[in-house]
Parts: structure tokens; sequence; C-alpha cells
């Protein structure tokens, strides 16, 4: 097995096509066929479907694919690190439940490194693509919450994978929503005053399970829930429907404006905002710098007395 073979195999996946990676790769097609040929000979194991329409990866390649791109990954690690040949610009990449705060670090950390050495991207996605692109090391940190609910679901999943999940800071469950709505005004809300309002939900997909949704309480009867698939939505929604979600309680006026409220939910129940990582590979700099703007967050929680 060659790094070679594994750059085929992800390049051909990735565009559903022999053909197309061999362009991409300015390699014949031939030479990218044979390779993973070679390749899914030596595993004993088939990695794509072949059809006339294309290539489609079978369940024994896409578990194969995750480690693929991990060691992609490694590689270009330690070429950015130990060699003195120029690979190229460095890659910083993030991926988060949809959180202010994550995306107001991420700003404030390409302010402070520049863009001139790297390359940044910023995945504010599904909870199973948070997961998904750490695991595939497309992104270097996922953001994500664990509570009492989730925390059994998520850490097997975890173990599974390989992750880590290093807390941040505690929060007090929050209803977000405008000013504009009645309820912003109270002290704190109770759940029954919440049944009126339409409930935000951000879209999971195929992950579409209790245990992977962003709302904290989601297994909550409310009469009516409008899914969304982005934040900017769902800001909209709340001006225009006078709807609501659950959140961490952390306003970011720099970015969402002045124009929306958290007011403390009468509950018990708490949230865990915290980091995931692929275990045993080394933090670099810019992802420590990054957690370290992260953790300033926690000045801003809603502190409840109880």
């Amino acid at each position: 097995m060659t790094l070679q073979q594994l750059i085929y195999v992800v390049e051909a996946a990735d565009n559903e096509s022999i053909n197309k990676a061999a362009e991409k790769l300015f390699v014949s097609q031939p030479s990218i066929s044979e390779a993973i040929k070679d390749l899914e000979e030596e595993l004993g194991m088939q990695i794509f479907n072949r059809t006339n329409r294309g290539i489609t990866v079978t369940a024994q390649g896409d578990e194969f694919l995750g480690y693929a791109r991990q060691m992609i990954e490694f590689h270009n690690m330690i070429c950015e690190r130990y060699t003195d040949e120029k690979t190229g610009k460095k890659h910083f990449s993030v991926s988060s439940q949809h959180y202010s705060f994550a995306v107001e670090a991420f700003i404030h950390t390409v302010q402070e490194f520049g863009m001139d050495e790297y390359e940044f991207a910023m995945h504010e996605t599904k909870t199973g693509e948070v997961i998904e692109n750490v695991k595939t090391l497309k992104s270097e940190l996922g953001i994500l919450y664990m509570n009492d609910f989730n925390r059994d679901a998520l850490n097997k999943i975890f173990k599974r994978d390989q992750i880590e999940f290093t807390p941040l800071f505690d929060c007090n469950i929050c209803v977000f929503l405008a000013n504009e709505n009645p309820l912003s005004k109270k002290k704190k809300i109770k759940i029954e005053e919440l049944y009126d309002y339409p409930c935000i939900s951000f879209e999971q997909g195929k992950d579409n399970s209790f245990y992977f949704a962003e709302e904290v309480l989601s297994t909550n009867d409310y009469k009516r829930v409008i899914k969304v698939d982005d934040r900017s939505t769902g800001l909209n929604l709340m001006k225009g429907l006078n709807a609501f979600t659950l959140c961490s309680g952390i306003l970011c006026e720099e970015l969402n404006g002045d124009g929306y409220s958290a007011v403390p939910l009468d509950t018990n129940d708490t949230m865990t905002v915290g980091y995931i990582r692929l275990a045993k590979v080394p933090l670099s700099d810019i992802a420590g710098q990054y957690i370290e703007k992260l953790k300033k967050y926690e000045n801003k929680v809603i502190k409840v007395k109880k």
C-alpha cells in the first residue's frame, strides 16, 4: 500500500469518478484504475462498486476512506512541520454546530495569523458532519455540546472514532429570541410559555436523531417547529415570526447585532460546550490559539442564581 494509492482512492471517491480523478491529478485513467485495483487485491476487499454510470463506495470502502484521509492528512502535517521544502500554505479548519461565538473566535484567529501563510476553512454544519470532519481530519477541531441526555451516545461514537472531547465551559440553558418577542422582557421563561411560539430546529439530515440535535431538550413536544439549515435564516425567523431556539446564552452582537436576547430557561438542566479532536494527533499552534479564544467566552455565559 502506498500513499499515492490512497490519494487516488480519495480523489476518485470525492469525484465519484475515476476519469474525473485522473483529470484533477493529471494522471492517465488506466494508471489510477490499475493502482486502485492493485490496492483492492492487496486488501482483499472491494472499495468501489463499478457501473456504466460511474463508481460508488462500498460499505467497507467507506470505512477504509476514513483511515485513508487521515493518513493523507498526517503526511501533509509532517511535511508542513518538518520539511524545509515549502508545500504551499498551511491549513486550519474548524467544524462547528451553529454557534456565533465559534465563528467570532475564528474571525479573530484569522485576523491574528493572517491569510498569507494559512488557508482557512470554517464549516458551520450538522452535528454528524462535525464529528465526521474531525474523524477524517477535514477539520482539526469540532465545536459541539454535550449534556446528560446525549453524553453516553456521543461518547460511544467518540470512542469508536478515536475522538477526544474536551470541555470548555458549562452553560445554563437559555432561550434565544428577538427583542420584539414578548418573552424577551422576562427574567426567566418556563418551558410551557414557549409552546405558543415557533421553535427553530437545525436540520440534521440522515443523522436525524435526538442525540444529534443541536437544540437542548429536543424531545419536548413543541406545537410548532421550523427546520432550518443555517443560522442567518434562524435569526430572520426570530424577527419575522417571533420564533426561538434553546442555546448557550452567549450573545455575539459583533456578528448578529443587538436585536436579540438570551433569557434563562426555568430548568435545572445544563449543557457543556467543548471541542473535539482526533486522539493522539498533536494540536497545531493556531488550533491552540483558537481554543484560548473560545475559553474567554465563559465570561459571557449567563449565570443563574439557584
